[in-house]
């Protein structure tokens, strides 16, 4: 049969795959090791164990498990998260991958590795696993903790360091090794097409999760996500980038949306599924002999990552104002590395750019920095603290006159009146210029995807193009007189208060003003005449529907000013808008304090929890255990301080308030899980009418005395008493001998009922 042994192989990775990552876990290791490993046993470099041996086929299925893998992550950083962390955080991260970048550069040229090999190097070395890093911060219970936050913080924003730095190699080198666009460029491209596809996916991604929730049910968004999520990755691939980038910005769009925690409980189980897959074909491509040919590297490279990840990482934190011991305890917490080192060693492989022995060499530094990094986040108090009292005292003086500088600087910065007032308006020029070079830049690439269904006349051959061109500078011309209209803003508040106090302000005003437009408006000149591509069209088509479109914007300006403005308004409240979620990174409302021996742990309630069903107050955790329930999560909903009747459900997320001893004890009660099946008999409720009959005790009493619901389980939908029914009757309604009672349950329930009728 056709495809047979494309099936036996899936069975096979995903059999091994799952016993292997099992047993993993059951010692302790991430399940992304147990990939690992079950790659290796079943991969054509261990007979006689080989039983995958055409790892094309199993690779293809790869490239949709990292497109999932990446849609996931990005999930977990959206534009709201970033701005939580906020910027001081972003400029620790990227500060801390700059220092390891460099300390990685002099290790490859100390060991002889070639630019393109310490590039990439430094580039697995420079980002840790924000998915490790989550678990071991939620064992040692430092997940509400201001450094655990920080920590969670800096590995969600290396995930971007990492986007950035598979875009930088992906210009580096091609499959044949050769050398392509500048590092400027490619920032450049990388800026602009981001601007595009996310501004894009923004305005079109949210409308239409809003429109088919209302008329479609919950599996349709589920599809349409996952064809725009293969979408933005072909687009991305297409324009220059990896697979990995457009996946991962789909899943920072989805973030933004109130679908989010539907759309990810839809994908949960195909991530898994690929993901496995995915890790499984990396274990496939490792030569153990390899690996044991260099375990001397790995043992170096990875005693290197211990010491270097800490001591970047604290240099960043450093930056930003935090104390020795509390970026020590930072840098030591996010030192294992995990699954963008595994995806930038492949695809330096797959280029030719690296040898075959770096894919053994990203697992083996893995794994140690994996066993490592929970030892040095349960130690990270204890060593931050040491280094901390042994600072010398012209250090420790260095550090308390810059944190003051800084606090000076923030300051000054809070009162310059001018730099508040036009801060929003540079950053509005710098995303709309982006999204216009976006346009641009990529427009050879737009019309080769939609010229087979343009119109195209014998008469006018490049009618086509000229079609495209017109809705492409219709799109663009909003951004820039937007553009122009931020330029003109800025340059009359900067005319203002550079002649504010000036004997003669009045007639220099206008004048500076004028002169800052005039320069403004020829940089802007220069730009679009950088930008527009004639190469392979003729040089007056993108002329010619500028001016068509000029024409059309004169009689249509006003509406499409409204238009434009409408849509800044929708991103602005999207991005503005609160999120419910309690995370590790959004928690800071509920941070623990040391000196009280306090600590907040929250735990997944299991599927098949012995306490799902029950109230908080019937499960009495303070007076059991002396912890308390901080919040509750479900479904994406944050329930702060719930009350006593509050029933916790199976997947709901518990936040345990106490002291160390007291969390651990609550959270292994909440997930107790005995295996006994659940009793919902929720498809067998219908409705019954059942006769009263004499003597049944229940004459003239109400139906609050009674309490049906209570004694059997069951509702009152009707009353028939003689002829006459009474529909959804009221607690003080009375029964009475001969009444038909409506009532609503199980079988069994009913049953009962009836039977306690005939005594």
């Amino acid at each position: 049969m056709h495809g047979i042994d494309f099936i036996q192989d899936l069975a096979v990775v995903m059999l091994v795959a799952g016993l292997v990552g099992w047993a993993c876990h059951r010692i302790g290791l991430s399940v992304v090791v147990g990939f690992l490993v079950a790659g290796v046993l079943i991969g054509p470099h261990t007979p006689p164990f080989s039983l995958v041996t055409d790892k094309e086929r199993i690779e293809t299925l790869a490239q949709v498990g990292l497109i999932f893998l990446m849609f996931s992550i990005g999930m977990g950083l959206s534009l709201r998260k970033l701005r939580r962390l906020g910027l001081s955080l972003v400029l620790a991260t990227f500060t801390g991958a700059i220092v390891m970048y460099n300390l990685t550069r002099v290790l490859g040229g100390a060991i002889g590795f070639s630019p393109v090999e310490t590039a990439f190097l430094a580039a697995m070395l420079m980002v840790s696993s924000s998915a490790i890093i989550s678990k071991i911060l939620l064992e040692t219970g430092l997940t509400h903790e201001k450094t655990g936050q920080m920590a969670m913080g800096v590995a969600v924003l290396e995930d971007v360091v990492a986007i950035v730095m598979l875009t930088i190699l992906n210009s580096l080198v091609s499959i044949g090794g050769t050398h392509s666009a500048s590092l400027g460029t490619t920032l450049g491209l990388l800026g602009a097409f981001i601007a595009l596809a996310g501004i894009g996916g923004m305005l079109l991604v949210p409308w239409l999760l809003k429109k088919m929730s209302l008329s479609a049910g919950e599996e349709l968004p589920t599809i349409v996500v996952a064809g725009l999520l293969f979408v933005l990755a072909f687009l991305a691939d297409k324009a220059g980038f990896s697979l990995a980038l457009g996946a991962f910005m789909l899943g920072a769009i989805v973030a933004e949306t109130p679908h989010k925690t539907q759309i990810g409980r839809a994908f949960e189980g195909m991530r898994d599924v690929f993901s496995a897959v995915f890790f499984v074909s990396i274990g496939m491509l490792i030569d153990l002999q390899a690996m044991a040919d260099s375990w001397l590297l790995i043992l170096g490279i990875g005693a290197f990552v211990l010491v270097a990840r800490p001591l970047a990482v604290t240099t960043g934190v450093l930056l930003i104002g935090g104390s020795t011991r509390e970026s020590l305890r930072v840098g030591l917490s996010v030192t294992p590395l995990g699954e963008f080192s595994f995806i930038i060693a492949q695809f330096g492989v797959a280029a030719g750019a690296l040898p075959a022995k770096f894919q053994a060499l990203a697992v083996g530094v893995s794994l140690i920095t994996t066993l490592a990094g929970p030892v040095l986040t349960r130690r990270a108090e204890a060593i931050s603290g040491w280094v901390a009292a042994r600072q010398p005292k012209w250090l420790e003086d260095w550090e308390e006159y810059y944190h003051r500088w800084l606090e000076r600087l923030q300051q000054h910065e809070r009162q310059n009146v001018l730099w508040q007032l036009s801060k929003k308006r540079f950053v509005q020029v710098g995303v709309e210029m982006l999204l216009v070079t976006g346009l641009l830049v990529f427009s050879e690439q737009m019309f080769g995807l939609v010229r087979d269904y343009l119109p195209v006349e014998r008469s006018f051959p490049r009618g086509a193009e000229l079609i495209f061109w017109s809705g492409l500078v219709l799109v663009a011309i909003a951004p820039v007189v937007a553009i122009w209209r931020n330029v003109s803003a800025l340059s009359l508040l900067f005319a203002q208060v550079s002649t504010q106090g000036h004997p003669k302000a009045a007639q220099l005003a206008p004048m500076v003003e004028t002169g800052l437009k005039l320069g403004a408006g020829l940089l802007l000149f220069l730009w679009l005449s950088a930008l527009l591509p004639i190469s392979g069209m003729a040089r007056w088509l993108p002329l010619l529907a500028l001016g068509f479109v000029a024409l059309v914007f004169l009689v249509l300006r006003r509406r499409l000013i409204y238009w434009h403005s409408m849509l800044e308004v929708e991103l602005a409240e999207m991005l503005t808008s609160g999120d419910q979620k309690f995370t590790g990174t959004t928690a800071p409302w509920m941070a623990a304090h040391s000196d009280w021996n306090l600590t907040l742990t929250d735990c997944m309630l299991p599927d098949l929890a012995d306490c799902r069903g029950r109230t908080l107050g019937e499960l009495g955790l303070r007076t059991r255990f002396g912890c308390t329930v901080a919040g509750v999560e479900r479904q994406g909903v944050m329930v702060g301080n719930p009350t006593g009747d509050m029933i916790l459900y199976p997947r709901d997320k518990v936040l345990l308030l106490g002291d160390p001893k007291q969390v651990v004890a609550g959270k292994e009660f909440l997930q107790q899980a005995s295996g006994a099946p659940s009793a919902s008999t929720f498809d067998e409720v219908r409705m019954q009418a059942v006769e009263l009959p004499p003597g049944c005790g229940l004459h003239g009493r109400t139906l609050a005395e009674v309490a049906l619901s209570r004694a059997y389980g069951l509702q009152v939908a009707g009353i028939n008493r003689g002829g006459v029914r009474i529909l959804n009757p009221g607690g003080e309604e009375k029964l009475f001998t001969g009444d038909d009672v409506l009532v609503l349950g199980s079988p069994d329930q009913i049953a009962n009922f009836k039977g306690a009728l005939r005594k």
